[in-house]
């Protein structure tokens, strides 16, 4: 039922072109543990109105099977700015057909009235003790993509057999529930609740429990310049800042304000290194910046550059970051905690294609490591199985610049 879909398909008819008729519809898009990832278009193997809805629906009655108090609690859904003008789909449409599908059934949904960082979803599903969350973005793939990531009870993106039994229910939901296209319906629905403010309010305060140096982070004259990749995480950062008392870094003018297109670079993802850098190097030399930040386009990945004497710029990898990051959480921790029985109860995790490094850190000090699987996903899960055994999970990282 979306014109701009159903008049590509319907031109693609009249032409008789079933090569790209072929390309739409020949095969769906696979649900997975990382959720949906394809460009936005027509047909059963894009990103769109009708493949929406039915892996929401697909998903509602997965979650309606393994929650029996689905209905009382609910779940939260968030989305960055991504948007496809030929094919009428964006994050944010997305967000507002999938709030839809389980406020049909009855299920109250926590929509974000606004974009926010992918963190703010997991997060989100812990503090309101939510059954699931979901978050709608590409990360930093190509701009014609967009994405639907999904997270379980615990906050951690969903692990098999999840993945599978999601699968298998979108295949089994496949026909559109009755006024599931009418997103207008959720804005006078009693089950639809916007977070927006609470989390934010919320999330930067628990985010000072991190902070151990607010007196030397008022002081300090260290200038740092941020850029967002023309994504959703300018404003949160500069947010971060104020949480711990440091003076707002410098933000690329050109890559702060969100924009669809991502006019200024190839690729907007920071793990590409010096290339996506090329107005923060320019911004850092102007104002006498150190230290240039990156995020991704959903704000859950950071790339770090710190200018050296010589007057280069060293961009740091995944695995320095998570070496220094690792070393510099332990250190407070350890400022902090003078009781030399609690180290029993301390971890760390990194991915297995990720530096040993943390484990070598652990060894002379006596905490614990511990390797997962590759991905997000698996230290996320591990890390709350830790915490719930009642274990201090202090930092865990991938050499993917997360």
């Amino acid at each position: 039922q979306n014109p701009k879909t159903s008049a590509i398909v319907k031109q693609l008819v009249a032409e008789g072109n079933a090569g790209e008729l072929q390309k739409y519809f020949g095969s769906r898009m696979e649900f997975g543990t990382a959720g949906l990832r394809a460009a936005m278009g027509a047909g059963i193997s894009h990103m769109n109105d009708l493949t929406i809805i039915q892996t929401t629906q697909g998903f509602c009655r997965y979650l309606e099977r393994n929650f029996s108090d689905l209905k009382k609690r609910g779940v939260v859904i968030g989305f960055d700015a991504r948007a496809h003008l030929s094919s009428g789909g964006s994050s944010k449409r997305f967000a507002r057909l999938a709030a839809n599908t389980f406020i049909s059934q009855g299920v109250p949904v926590y929509l974000f009235s606004d974009i926010t960082p992918t963190p703010f979803v997991p997060y989100t599903v812990t503090h309101l003790k939510l059954c699931a969350g979901i978050m709608v973005t590409a990360s930093h793939n190509p701009k014609q993509d967009n994405g639907y990531k999904v997270y379980w009870e615990n906050g951690a993106q969903i692990i098999s057999p999840h993945d599978k039994g999601i699968s298998q229910a979108i295949e089994e939901n496949q026909e559109p529930w009755p006024q599931a296209w009418d997103d207008k319906l959720i804005d006078s629905s009693l089950l639809l609740h916007d977070p927006y403010a609470t989390v934010n309010k919320e999330y930067f305060k628990d985010i000072q429990k991190q902070c151990f140096h607010r007196n030397i982070n008022k002081e300090t004259n260290l200038k740092f310049v941020h850029t967002s990749v023309h994504g959703v995480g300018h404003k949160f950062v500069q947010l971060a800042f104020k949480a711990f008392d440091l003076s707002p870094p410098f933000a690329v003018p050109e890559q702060k304000d969100p924009d669809p297109e991502f006019p200024t670079v190839k690729y907007p993802n920071p793990e590409e290194g010096k290339g996506v850098l090329t107005l923060s190097f320019a911004l850092a030399e102007k104002d006498g910046a150190k230290i240039i930040l990156a995020n991704d386009p959903d704000a859950d990945r950071l790339a770090v550059a710190e200018k050296q004497e010589s007057g280069e710029w060293k961009v740091f990898s995944g695995n320095e970051l998570g070496a220094l990051l690792g070393w510099w959480i332990f250190t407070c921790w350890k400022n902090h905690n003078r009781d030399t029985c609690a180290i029993k109860d301390v971890y760390m995790l990194s991915s297995t294609v990720s530096s040993k490094i943390l484990r070598a850190i652990a060894l002379k000090e006596g905490f614990h490591f511990e390797e997962t699987l590759t991905g997000f996903k698996w230290m996320g899960n591990r890390a709350k199985q830790l915490m719930d055994q009642g274990k201090a999970v202090l930092f865990a990282f991938e050499e993917a610049i997360g």
